[in-house]
């Protein structure tokens, strides 16, 4: 399971005295145990699961990237580098990126099964495809490629 492999990790940076590495992983833990709490009162006592996580550390991922764009533009290459350290460790823990020739393949598959015909049948292509791709594509660019096949 993916959060015993974040912790053997952090367990490992902490013996390795990496700090940098450390700090991530416990970013990431801190932000696995808000959404655990954020599922307590959905009936769910165990925690969010694999694909949960998987898009959690895209989400950061992501925020990590606007940061670097805004520590750009402020000339703040030693934030640039610190968040772009963070991106690397976060990353490794997903699974291989589908290319974009991958990705429209999938979202072509996806169409056809859900039978959307429309830029309306956006949400149902999306949804399926979180729910078998979490982790493995990039939504934001699958958002634009599902809507230059719809529209």
């Amino acid at each position: 399971m993916l959060r015993e492999e974040i912790k053997k990790e952090l367990i490992s940076a902490m013996k390795e005295k990496n700090e940098s590495k450390t700090a991530t992983l416990r970013l990431i833990n801190a932000a696995i145990k808000d959404k655990d709490i954020e599922a307590r009162p959905k009936g769910n006592l165990n925690g969010i699961d694999d694909s949960a996580i998987l898009s959690l550390l895209q989400s950061m991922i992501k925020q990590r990237k606007e940061s670097i764009e805004m520590y750009k533009q402020g000339n703040r290459s030693d934030l640039v580098e610190k968040e772009q350290t963070e991106i690397d460790i976060i990353a490794g823990f997903l699974p291989k990126q589908f290319s974009e020739s991958e990705m429209k393949e999938k979202i072509q598959a996806v169409i056809a099964e859900t039978g959307a015909s429309s830029i309306k049948d956006m949400g149902k292509v999306m949804g399926a495809l979180k729910g078998k791709y979490a982790g493995q594509m990039d939504f934001g660019s699958a958002s634009a490629l599902i809507k230059q096949m719809l529209g």
